[in-house]
């Protein structure tokens, strides 16, 4: 089995670079990528159980791998929705595919963003170092190009998942990757 691109450059080139970068005394301590999760939230799975097809049958495309179903946890009378009926759509990926699909995220997915200008960088990490991405539209993805897998547009949340313990390592992290942060 071969290694992912993203994950040769990390072990040989960025993992060195971060602990330089940072000044950690053990390699060891540079920040990793733990795990991806795609998450889809569709709102018409209540009425029609077919959307959440379409869009399980996409993500899968997307990342490589099945998908869940997300269940509702508690219901709301007002959105006639009721615990236990399904809502949305999840994807955890790790090891290589992980790295895949940050490459294919990183060089072809954004650059295909009308009108980019970088991704946002630290009001898009939280305490613990952990990285959320929302992309309006999944349809930037390359491997959405038959329009008829999925017929309406569904926003996909991005959450990369990493040991750095700060947002700056998180955000060194991501940009030793080539992820495009607005220049502020």
């Amino acid at each position: 089995m071969s290694i992912a691109r993203l994950q040769a450059l990390y072990q040989e080139t960025i993992k060195p670079g971060l602990q330089e970068e940072l000044n950690l005394k053990n390699i060891m301590q540079a920040p990793r990528i733990v795990k991806m999760v795609l998450n889809v939230g569709v709102k018409g799975a209540v009425a029609n159980s077919k959307e959440l097809q379409e869009v399980m049958t996409a993500i899968d495309l997307i990342s490589g791998q099945k998908s869940v179903r997300r269940l509702a946890r508690k219901s709301i009378a007002g959105f006639k929705l009721r615990e236990g009926m399904p809502i949305g759509v999840s994807v955890t990926l790790r090891g290589q595919r992980m790295f895949e699909f940050l490459d294919r995220l990183i060089n072809l997915a954004l650059p295909k963003v009308r009108d980019f200008q970088g991704v946002n960088s630290i009001s898009s990490c939280d305490k613990g170092g952990n990285w959320n991405l929302g992309i309006k539209s999944a349809d930037i993805f390359p491997e959405i190009v038959d329009f008829d897998v999925s017929k309406k547009v569904y926003g996909l949340n991005i959450s990369v998942h990493t040991t750095a313990k700060t947002a700056a390592g998180t955000i060194a992290l991501l940009k030793k990757f080539g992820m495009p942060f607005k220049v502020s």
